[in-house]
């Protein structure tokens, strides 16, 4: 019922930049949150970066001071501009999306993933 919709995934030196986006679309549902998770092999998923809609933000501490999270709530996009991008930041980059039924209740939804890597 919501359809999340990512891109901006690629491929980087150290030191370089990407930019992410993620747009979630749907029926039925207000849009309380959007973030960025990624997944190492073997690791749990891990919060990268997430914005609410009251403009509040999160960061993990590997990122913060060289990830920035965004959003536009009317269109119900985020942006994540990712700088200083590090080898240690290679995954894969996962959007979640928490969206809010009219009768109150919260479902989570993901997108597919798209990978970043970045060489040493």
């Amino acid at each position: 019922q919501v359809q999340v919709v990512e891109s901006g995934g690629g491929l980087v030196r150290a030191g370089g930049s990407l930019t992410l986006s993620c747009a979630a679309s749907g029926d039925g549902f207000s849009i309380d949150a959007m973030g960025w998770y990624r997944q190492a092999p073997g690791k749990q998923r891990e919060l990268v970066a997430r914005f609410t809609r009251g403009g509040s933000t999160n960061y993990a501490d590997s990122v913060k001071g060289r990830f920035t999270i965004s959003g536009d709530n009317a269109k119900n996009t985020v942006i994540l501009q990712m700088d200083s991008l590090e080898p240690e930041d290679t995954d894969v980059y996962y959007c979640k999306v928490l969206a809010k039924s009219s009768a109150g209740y919260t479902f989570q939804y993901w997108g597919q993933g798209t990978q970043v890597t970045v060489a040493s």
